[in-house]
């Protein structure tokens, strides 16, 4: 088993296909297939069930596929701390974030480090904390910038960065448009628009809501804050969001704080538990020393 061999592997594990792993790995197909049938003899495994339109890993590959992805990436990892030592710094950052975290700014983080590392390459995911701190774990991000309540996720560490408390948003003209406050009971009997299920804002509401024994409908499930403001400001529903994402359309959207015991939006950055490559600790140094972290 080489270095190479895992690479195809993974490869064709993320495409379910092998004219489109080929196609990107810049093989031959032929010469891809015999890769991954001398990977199979050597393991004495199957390692996908194929068929005319696509591939799907058995239950050997996906074992294989976790630690092929972390062998990978320790490769890469290595290969940045000898050129380290030498002065240089090269090779790729991969780095996710949620939208609108509101502590850090990452384009402009990424625009920095650009500025001052042009040899190593950026690739920016943004997706739902969830999701993020899986591709952490999984060796396909070296950080993500994440929020939401802290668990234990196998291979990822977290770095806190800040807290704030959640709060509820509506229009002018609803019901609660005018209360200060509202109890659990009443705020459960509302409608939502609320984010999909992996965001990290979605998950400290859930658990709001789940710790005071209330359920909850949602009405509308977005993916950006944007559309969710403007669906709140139309009416449509309700959102318990982040206190500075509730301060986005001040003025024309109303804010009720929720009860004192609501868990707090919290933003982290996650790590993998064994070790950071040094392109994500120069990216990261300044962001740190900015933030006390």
């Amino acid at each position: 088993m080489d270095l190479r061999q895992l690479e195809h592997f993974v490869t064709v594990a993320e495409e379910r296909h092998f004219t489109r792993a080929s196609a990107r790995l810049f093989i031959s197909q032929s010469g891809l297939s015999a890769s991954i049938r001398a990977l199979e003899k050597e393991l004495d495994a199957e390692l996908f069930s194929r068929n005319t339109r696509r591939v799907e890993l058995t239950d050997a590959g996906r074992a294989l596929l976790q630690e092929s992805r972390r062998t990978l990436a320790s490769v890469l990892a290595a290969r940045d701390a000898v050129a380290a030592v030498q002065g240089l710094l090269r090779g790729r950052l991969r780095v996710g974030t949620e939208q609108c975290l509101g502590v850090v700014d990452v384009p402009t983080e990424m625009a920095r480090f650009h500025a001052d590392h042009p040899g190593v390459e950026l690739l920016v995911q943004q997706a739902g904390s969830a999701r993020l701190i899986e591709e952490v774990s999984n060796g396909r991000l070296e950080a993500a910038f994440v929020a939401g309540p802290s668990s234990v996720s196998p291979g990822v560490r977290f770095l806190p960065l800040a807290s704030e408390p959640m709060t509820l948003i509506c229009s002018p003209e609803h019901p609660l448009g005018h209360r200060r406050r509202a109890d659990w009971r009443t705020l459960a009997a509302q409608s939502y628009v609320d984010f999909a299920i992996d965001w990290g804002s979605r998950q400290v509401t859930d658990q709001a809501f789940a710790a005071a024994g209330q359920a909850r409908h949602i009405s509308s499930e977005v993916n950006d804050v944007h559309t969710l403001l403007d669906l709140v400001g139309h009416g449509l529903g309700v959102a318990v969001v982040p206190h500075h994402i509730a301060h986005k359309k001040a003025g024309k959207l109303n804010r009720l704080p929720l009860p004192p015991e609501a868990p707090r939006w919290d933003v982290a950055i996650a790590l993998p538990a064994d070790g950071t490559s040094a392109a994500a600790e120069t990216f990261l140094a300044p962001i740190r020393r900015r933030l006390g972290a």
